[in-house]
């Protein structure tokens, strides 16, 4: 069996419809820390949740290790992001021989296109988040019926810390002038937050942590850079900060911090869970936006 990951609804659907009641102690599997979070805030201590990329790692270039393949062999309900995010997983998924139903968990969300390609990082939105954890949700209660009132209710309290989450952004970054919303990451990651809170943000990769820029592409941001006002200028905590050092030295712009794009943190760092990575990366922006305003 091989499948692509892009899949539309109509295979989660299908799965959803297939799946048998199962019992408690099922397995269930992650494709990364970020939905392993949403995941985990759902089914709570009704499941035990195994994630394939970890903290701080890079799904982008990850390569699957053996002991990821028995994991997703065992699953009896694998999720996983969709549009195109995990290139290994098709692979790692029909050789494995699992029978676990494979859910994509951005069924419903409206893709963003940069430069022409699906952006995969769809959760860097707020309200996408909340499509996620419905999904979910929607998943285990067919799975587990017997526990789907508690499914409800954990999914219920989070999307109201999320919604609650989401008002304040807006709320937040309302007022900012145009020549304050322009801020520079390492790879094109955050194309549905610019969408949602009217940012904009430049990078010298896209999509694919694996491009490289050409000399001629990195001039040429350099050149524009140079020209407009930028607010900030940011590592992110998967990409080698080299790149955006360059650039750094090249235009004069300091880097206003660290933004978590495609992983959560390790423990004891800033962006241990979903909610933590939105507030520290809204925290992180909002100070280097003020800092721009009052130079």
């Amino acid at each position: 069996m091989n499948f692509r990951l892009s899949m539309t609804a109509s295979f989660a659907v299908l799965a959803l419809s297939a799946l048998p009641a199962l019992a408690d102690n099922m397995k269930v599997v992650a494709s990364f820390s970020i939905l392993g979070d949403m995941v985990e805030q759902v089914v709570g201590d009704h499941a035990q949740v195994t994630t394939i990329v970890g903290p701080d790692a890079d799904a982008h270039v990850y390569q699957p290790s053996v002991a990821d393949a028995k994991a997703v062999a065992g699953a009896d309900i694998i999720f996983v992001n969709g549009l195109g995010f995990e290139t290994w997983s098709d692979t790692l998924i029909s050789e494995s021989g699992t029978d676990g139903a494979v859910f994509v968990a951005t069924e419903g969300v409206t893709p963003v296109l940069v430069d022409g390609e699906t952006d995969p990082h769809a959760w860097n939105a707020l309200a996408n988040g909340v499509i996620y954890v419905q999904n979910i949700t929607a998943a285990m209660s067919e799975a587990m019926p017997d526990h789907a009132d508690d499914f409800k209710a954990n999914s219920d309290a989070y999307i109201a810390q999320l919604t609650a989450l989401d008002a304040e952004t807006k709320a937040k970054l309302a007022g900012l002038p145009t020549d304050r919303r322009t801020v520079v990451t390492a790879h094109d990651a955050f194309g549905y937050l610019a969408d949602a809170y009217g940012l904009n943000f430049l990078a010298p990769v896209g999509i694919d942590t694996e491009a490289e820029p050409s000399a001629q592409e990195l001039a040429a941001l350099i050149t524009q850079l140079r020209d407009e006002k930028v607010a900030g200028l940011f590592v992110e905590n998967i990409t080698s900060p080299a790149l955006v050092q360059q650039i750094s030295d090249e235009t004069g712009i300091e880097i206003g911090g660290r933004l978590f794009s495609d992983a959560l943190s390790e423990r004891g760092g800033p962006a241990t869970s979903y909610l933590a990575m939105f507030e520290h990366n809204l925290g992180t922006l909002l100070e280097a936006l003020d800092n721009a305003g009052a130079s």
